[in-house]
């Protein structure tokens, strides 16, 4: 399967100087649908939870409550059909074309934000979660099955953010039990929204970032 998404200079240009980039289309219709079925599925059986790997990311995580932002880690593991796909194929592509020849797929996660009480993910840096020790050359992107809109919860950057070493963060709420992250401090005047169609995508490095609700 050969990429259909070719970023052009000006896209690229403006990634690595805004620390960010939104694109309309990585995928099709058709691969939405099934995508769709395996996503439903896997947060049904709430996959991969005796592993660790499914939990609230923005609450205690507490059997019997309701979780307000379900996260799976590695959800290809559970719906192997997620490791195929347009979407992939465009990914790396595009991965490449940003970060160089060589770049390579690390992981995948999947988020389940719930209609009427989903929480917002609070402003953070991705890197805040990741090993201290390590120097990183990559970026995370995410690609909605639904629209994401400004009312629904799209996402959003601080431009340039990407320039600056990775801040002091917390857990939400400053509750242990919670997995989810937080920024100590950040100036969020500049934040740009970025209402994308399912099947987009926004791409960012070590960015200041949320999604609204």
């Amino acid at each position: 399967m050969e990429p259909t998404v070719h970023l052009t200079q000006e896209q690229i240009d403006f990634y690595h100087r805004e620390g960010y980039l939104s694109l309309p289309s990585i995928s099709t219709p058709e691969e939405l649908e099934w995508m769709r079925r395996a996503y439903d599925k896997i947060f049904a059986e709430r996959a991969g939870r005796e592993e660790g790997n499914q939990f609230d990311l923005a609450g205690a995580d507490e059997e019997g409550k309701i979780a307000t932002l379900p996260q799976i880690l590695n959800p290809s593991k559970y719906a192997p059909e997620l490791k195929e796909g347009l979407f992939r194929v465009n990914g790396l592509h595009i991965a490449k074309q940003l970060l160089g020849p060589n770049t390579f797929a690390m992981g995948d996660h999947a988020i389940y934000k719930p209609a009427q009480y989903g929480a917002e993910t609070p402003w953070h840096q991705d890197e805040a979660y990741w090993n201290p020790a390590m120097t990183y050359n990559s970026f995370s992107l995410w690609l909605p099955l639904q629209e994401a809109t400004l009312e629904n919860g799209c996402m959003w950057f601080v431009p340039r953010s990407h320039n600056w070493e990775v801040q002091p963060h917390h857990c939400i709420n400053n509750d242990p039990r919670i997995h989810g992250l937080e920024i100590d401090e950040a100036d969020t005047s500049t934040a740009v929204a970025c209402p994308i169609p399912a099947g987009g995508c926004t791409i960012h490095p070590n960015q200041i970032g949320r999604a609204h609700v």
